[in-house]
């Protein structure tokens, strides 16, 4: 099987390649490392490509640029994938609105010329988008909330399981960036149902684990590890500090993937983030980090919340585990905690701080 993955040395596209490279499929990873033109030297993903290559010696990558109609065209048809992973994007609400065609342009117009590449070239071959929870805007943020002690939390009953596919997606203040995931996500799933393709939209809450580039417009938790560890300034934007986000470690989102690439079906929509068990507030992570990191986080507080940002957001993931019940949360939220700064730490191999030192 031949699998081509777009944004391959990102988070979760590195994680796609070495896990279906375990499973011995063919996989080609496309990747032009926008993200350090987007974020700077903190978002350079080429460390992480070197790490692929070292430790996948069978994967090939390409530079390719998915906003380059005729690139994308001319490597599907030597290609001819059985699988489509489409992990590249602009990820950040605030770097949106400075750069809205290079948003656009990636987001948007760059799925679409993968998708008819894709129907071009390999019709038949499972195509997987990484959406995301912005494409329904700031709409969760009407649902009744109640403010806790460090958290707010839903406040009926009914919603407790978090957001479901059901919300709706317009009339709501997306942000720029929203605004362009969801033309790309309304546009993969219209190929599924008006061309019949195998496709899926897979909208993420907080995706994390360890070769994340985290920064601070994109990134939360990664990025409050490394604000931690390195004794950078941390900048809590509204809400109190107390917005929810439920985490989900990347490997259990490249398992969901290979669920829907085993059994496809047009035009699907699922939530995927970690749900209640793994959510957490900005406050709940300072302090849970700190804990392991062994040192305090320098932070600050603004008034002002990001424009569109959610103030509680759950995946409600009963949708996937009815038609995929073999997927589940593997990777519980102190796993993932636990990870996140033991990797971090052991970057800093001179620091004479243990983890686990604050009480």
């Amino acid at each position: 099987m031949k699998v081509l993955v777009t944004g391959s040395s990102g988070l979760i596209g590195s994680e796609a390649v070495a896990y279906f490279d375990s499973l011995e499929a063919e996989v080609i990873g496309v990747d032009n490392n926008m993200r350090a033109d987007f974020f700077g030297p903190d978002g350079d993903t080429t460390w992480n490509l070197e790490r692929l290559r070292k430790a996948h010696p069978r994967f090939r990558h390409y530079n390719t640029d998915i906003r380059d109609r005729v690139s994308v065209f001319d490597l599907f048809e030597r290609v001819r994938p059985d699988a489509v992973i489409h992990c590249a994007a602009q990820p950040s609400h605030d770097l949106a609105a400075k750069r809205p065609f290079d948003d656009f342009e990636t987001n948007a117009a760059g799925t679409l010329n993968l998708l008819e590449a894709n129907r071009r070239y390999s019709a038949e071959a499972p195509f997987v988008f990484m959406s995301t929870n912005k494409v329904y805007g700031d709409a969760p943020n009407e649902l009744q909330l109640v403010e806790l002690a460090t958290r707010w939390d839903y406040a009926r009953a009914g919603d407790h399981d978090g957001v479901s596919e059901s919300m709706r997606v317009d009339q709501s203040k997306h942000s720029l960036f929203g605004a362009s995931k969801l033309a790309a996500d309304v546009m993969v799933q219209e190929y599924g149902r008006y061309f019949g393709m195998p496709t899926v939209c897979f909208r993420g809450g907080c995706l994390t684990g360890p070769n994340h580039s985290g920064v601070e417009l994109h990134g939360f938790l990664s990025y409050l590890v490394k604000c931690t560890v390195l004794g950078r300034s941390f900048t809590i934007y509204g809400y109190k500090g107390k917005q929810v986000r439920d985490q989900i470690h990347s490997f259990d989102v490249v398992r969901a993937f290979e669920a829907f690439i085993r059994e496809p079906h047009a035009g699907a929509v699922y939530n995927l983030g970690g749900g209640r068990a793994n959510s957490i507030s900005v406050l709940e992570a300072i302090a849970a980090v700190e804990t392991r990191a062994g040192r305090r986080l320098n932070h600050s507080y603004v008034e002002g919340n990001r424009v569109g940002d959610h103030i509680c957001y759950i995946s409600d993931l009963r949708h996937l585990a009815a038609d995929y019940p073999k997927w589940s949360i593997t990777w519980s939220l102190d796993r993932i905690l636990d990870q996140l700064v033991e990797s971090q730490l052991a970057l800093q191999p001179s620091s004479p701080i243990s983890p686990r030192q604050i009480a």
